[in-house]
């Protein structure tokens, strides 16, 4: 898929979602890379191959408990 040189980290690489931006659509919540790799912006992933990524939210610094 990815024409640029050096290539873009493929689908299954750890850093994928270091591949340049296709398509953008934030006001959808989404992005497409030019490795195909559809971003959400929860942080979730679809993969080429239709594997979902669940999002990586971090958890907040101020949860505390009692």
């Amino acid at each position: 898929m990815c024409q640029h040189q050096p290539p873009c980290p493929s689908a299954d690489s750890a850093d994928r979602e270091s591949a340049r931006l296709a398509a953008h659509h934030p006001e959808q919540g989404w992005s497409l890379l030019c490795n195909g790799v559809v971003l959400f912006e929860d942080t979730g992933e679809l993969l080429p191959d239709g594997r979902v990524i669940a999002p990586q939210r971090p958890r907040s610094a101020s949860l505390t408990t009692a």
